[in-house]
């Protein structure tokens, strides 16, 4: 998040820590355009399909995550349950295991993050609170990427947290 990198590659590159914290068999980024959610960012890499898989809001385990800014985690038989919806462009789609949290940027979703297992597998607290804080890290990402990189370097930032603080205590 600190180097100059594409979108793309820090999006690339916080799937692959992720896959490598939580040993899984895959991890995907969705960000949402209008009101589909784009596949953006995967490990292992799916380059034809980045860009092109899309779904929408009220489909599948990924589209549930974003309308209900819930984190869900199926530990087994992930395509048995009935908000699953297939997709034949993804091997993702017959993998077991499913731990999938909202991505955030100043308090809406703007995203999904998934993390999936071709095996059962039991997620952990640490696992869950990792994607949780991924989520809302990526959302926080997102906004930045959107500033001029002038705006950090001319922000006052001790001016910025004293004006919106508390007002000061007097005795």
């Amino acid at each position: 998040m600190v180097r100059e990198l594409s979108l793309a590659e820090v999006l690339q590159g916080i799937v692959g820590l992720v896959s490598e914290f939580t040993v899984c068999d895959s991890c995907l980024i969705y960000l949402i355009d209008n009101s589909e959610l784009v596949l953006c960012a995967s490990k292992p890499q799916h380059p034809a399909q980045v860009g092109r898989v899309r779904l929408k809001m009220s489909e599948g385990l990924t589209g549930w995550v974003a309308r209900e800014r819930r984190l869900l985690a199926i530990s087994r038989e992930a395509y048995n349950d009935p908000r699953f919806k297939y997709f034949s462009d993804l091997p993702e789609d017959t993998f077991e295991s499913f731990l999938s949290a909202p991505v955030i940027a100043r308090n809406r979703v703007v995203g999904v993050i998934n993390v999936q297992h071709k095996l059962p597998h039991a997620h952990t607290g640490s696992e869950m609170e990792l994607l949780t804080t991924v989520g809302e890290q990526v959302g926080c990402l997102l906004v930045l990427s959107r500033m001029p990189p002038t705006a950090v370097e001319e922000a006052n930032h001790v001016e910025l947290v004293i004006s919106s603080g508390p007002p000061a205590k007097t005795f």
